[in-house]
C-alpha cells in the first residue's frame, strides 16, 4: 500500500471510531475489534531478548497481539500501534514456531495456531508500513492531546462544540 493511501486510511478509520484525547491503546484497539467484528485480544509478554518486540496473529474469530512486558509503557504502546499498523495494512499476520505459540497462548486451538502459521512473514516494506502507522497514530495524538479541549459527557453540549468548536481531530 503506498503512503499516502495509508496515511489516509488510517485518518479515516480513527475519525471513524471517535477516539478523543487523550489516546488510551487499549480504548483505541476495542474501538477497532467492534469496527472489524473481531475483538482484538493484548497480551503482555516477557519476549525473549534478542527477539520480537510485538506479534500479531489472526485466530478464525479473533487478532492476538503478544508484546514485550519488559519495557515501557510508551513502548508497550508504539509496540501495540506497530502490530495494528500490520493489521490495517492488510499484512498476514507473523510466522513462528507452533510451538512457541502453543505455549505462549494455550487459549488458541492448535488449528488456529496453524492456520496463523501459514502465512509468510514480513518484509522491510511491510514493516515500514506498520511503524508508519504507529508512527502516525502517536504523532497526532501528540498533538491532540496538547491543543483539543476535554469533550464535554453531554451530546448537546458535544453537537454545540463541534459546530462552534476549532476543527481539530485526526489530522
Amino acid at each position: 500500500m503506498k503512503d499516502w493511501a495509508l496515511r489516509r486510511r488510517c485518518r479515516r478509520l480513527l475519525r471513524e471510531l471517535d477516539i478523543q484525547p487523550p489516546l488510551q491503546v487499549k480504548e483505541l484497539c476495542e474501538q477497532l475489534g467492534r469496527q472489524r467484528g473481531r475483538p482484538i485480544n493484548l497480551a503482555p509478554f516477557p519476549l525473549p531478548v534478542p527477539g520480537p518486540f510485538g506479534l500479531w496473529i489472526a485466530a478464525a474469530d479473533a487478532d492476538h497481539i503478544v508484546y514485550q512486558q519488559e519495557t515501557s509503557p510508551f513502548h508497550q504502546d508504539h509496540i501495540i500501534l506497530h502490530e495494528i499498523g500490520h493489521i490495517l495494512a492488510e499484512h498476514r499476520s507473523d510466522d513462528h514456531d507452533e510451538e512457541f505459540w502453543l505455549s505462549m497462548m494455550p487459549d488458541l486451538s492448535p488449528e488456529a495456531v496453524r492456520r496463523a502459521l501459514r502465512r509468510s512473514s514480513y518484509d522491510t516494506a511491510h514493516e515500514r508500513e506498520a511503524e508508519l502507522v504507529a508512527t502516525l497514530i502517536l504523532e497526532w495524538a501528540a498533538v491532540l492531546n496538547r491543543v483539543s479541549p476535554t469533550r464535554a459527557s453531554n451530546a448537546a453540549v458535544q453537537r454545540f462544540q463541534s459546530a462552534l468548536g476549532d476543527r481539530r481531530g485526526w489530522l
